[in-house]
């Protein structure tokens, strides 16, 4: 079975405001991800700024988008395709992320856009979680369902091309990150989901965790929450704290 590094994804989101701005951050992050042994960083920037950070390949770190069309052309004002990404040099795509739900972005329409992005060669982050838990734990049942109509009619081959985000939104911006005991419960039933849909091949699937990630907490949400990555979004933006946690990360066992 193929190993995989792990991964630290910087999800910038609608930020920073300017060109200058997005190549000091990420000047200073390749820098870095240069003495990462263990790790990759990946940065996903705005659109506009994707061109102009693509500057031949550096060590450790790679470049994805936040989102892509699962049609390759046509009539369809303001979109991106994952063929015109991959054109690019783009080798990661983050998909189905909870602000896209939440602004009715269907399963069917997140499915559309896995099956595309692992099909022209990229790797699709599914990103899921639940907006809230419940003692009877129906949120199991959620998180399952995101699982499965995400990768309905993925082959098996091509799960080398797939990592799968869990993100509880009600963790976004919460004053605490969930303990890791809990991260690890959840990393443990996404893992069963996923052997019960694909059998062993799944095994090499990464699980990556987000949800307020801190310099402070990142140690043990990776160690004993037994994930194999990150997903970062404001702390992404703010250099130093992002190098520190990709650091801390790579050190992790």
């Amino acid at each position: 079975m193929k190993r995989f590094k792990k991964l630290v994804v910087g999800n910038w989101k609608m930020n920073p405001e300017t060109l200058i701005e997005a190549k000091k951050i990420a000047t200073s992050v390749k820098r870095a991800a240069k003495s990462l042994k263990r790790t990759e960083i990946v940065l996903c920037p705005p659109f506009i700024f994707l061109s102009s950070l693509l500057t031949g390949k550096s060590k450790g770190i790679s470049f994805g988008a936040q989102d892509a069309f699962y049609e390759s052309a046509g009539p369809y004002t303001g979109e991106v395709s994952s063929r015109e990404l991959s054109g690019l040099g783009i080798d990661y795509i983050i998909i189905g992320h909870s602000e896209r739900r939440a602004r009715g972005e269907s399963d069917e329409t997140i499915n559309k856009k896995v099956k595309v992005t692992v099909g022209d060669g990229m790797t699709a982050i599914l990103c899921i979680g639940e907006k809230e838990r419940d003692h009877q734990g129906e949120y199991l049942h959620f998180v399952k369902k995101q699982i499965i109509s995400g990768l309905k009619d993925v082959s098996k081959k091509s799960l080398d091309r797939v990592v799968i985000a869990y993100e509880p939104v009600w963790a976004v911006g919460a004053r605490e990150a969930m303990p890791p005991r809990e991260v690890q419960e959840m990393s443990i039933f996404i893992k069963k989901v996923l052997r019960d849909l694909f059998g062993v091949l799944s095994d090499g699937v990464r699980v990556l965790y987000g949800g307020d990630v801190t310099v402070g907490n990142v140690l043990e949400i990776v160690r004993d929450g037994k994930v194999s990555g990150l997903l970062i979004g404001r702390e992404s933006l703010k250099v130093k704290n992002f190098i520190e946690i990709a650091k801390i990360a790579d050190s992790a066992k």
